[in-house]
């Protein structure tokens, strides 16, 4: 609840797992607490490249390869002061949290299981088990299809049965475009309302003259 019944509502950061078939909502992640800071970065897929060929260095030969860094907040402290109401966080701590993010990073242990099978009865070709379609969604204005890269955590307290409830999770992601998943994949359409809603966003930004930038023309 917020201090003040005029305060508005805060919004969470988080991570939302999608069937990339059927579409179907299979889970969603919110962040405790949303941290403070949000770092990203964008390598340019220029045609030519250095030192390419010059008739190509203005073009693009895709889109830009976005990675995004952030760094989240666990805490149990607050559900420990009332264990009646928070029997999980006093058996577990935050175990249960923690392994919602880790299973990310996993294939789950039935595909790996039939994978298995398969490879005993003889199959030439065992395909590598996929995983859902994961979206990090940012507000409205930011959601868009990525693939996790990296996960760090530190645990920082502990219970007397040393349970973690207080951690902090390192997590690095891959935005998904429509290179690396095609058009007519869901997450592809993901992609382009995303990239939609960025060009809509720069059109909004004010107009700047040349006079801005100390010159009256161009040479």
């Amino acid at each position: 609840m917020t201090a003040f019944p005029g305060s508005p509502k805060l919004l969470k950061g988080g991570l939302v797992l999608v069937d990339p078939a059927g579409g179907a909502l299979l889970r969603v992640i919110s962040l405790q607490y949303n941290p403070d800071t949000l770092t990203r970065s964008l390598q340019i897929q220029a045609a030519g490249g250095e030192g390419g060929d010059r008739s190509q260095a203005l073009r693009l030969k895709g889109t830009p390869v976005e990675t995004i860094k952030l760094e989240a907040v666990l805490d149990a402290t607050d559900q420990l002061e009332l264990p009646d109401q928070h029997a999980t966080a006093v058996s577990s701590g935050l175990h249960p949290q923690l392994a919602v993010l880790e299973t990310l990073a996993y294939p789950h242990s039935a595909d790996l299981l039939a994978n298995d099978a398969l490879a005993a009865s003889g199959t030439l070709e065992v395909l590598p088990v996929e995983a859902p379609l994961t979206l990090f969604v940012w507000s409205r204005s930011r959601i868009v299809p990525v693939r996790l890269t990296e996960l760090s955590v530190t645990e920082e307290a502990f219970d007397p049965n040393l349970n973690p409830i207080r951690a902090k999770v390192s997590l690095g992601l891959r935005v998904l475009s429509v290179d690396d998943l095609g058009f007519a994949h869901r997450g592809g359409g993901v992609f382009m309302s995303y990239l939609q809603a960025k060009e809509g966003l720069a059109g909004k930004a004010s107009p700047v003259t040349l006079s801005a930038l100390g010159i009256e023309g161009l040479p």
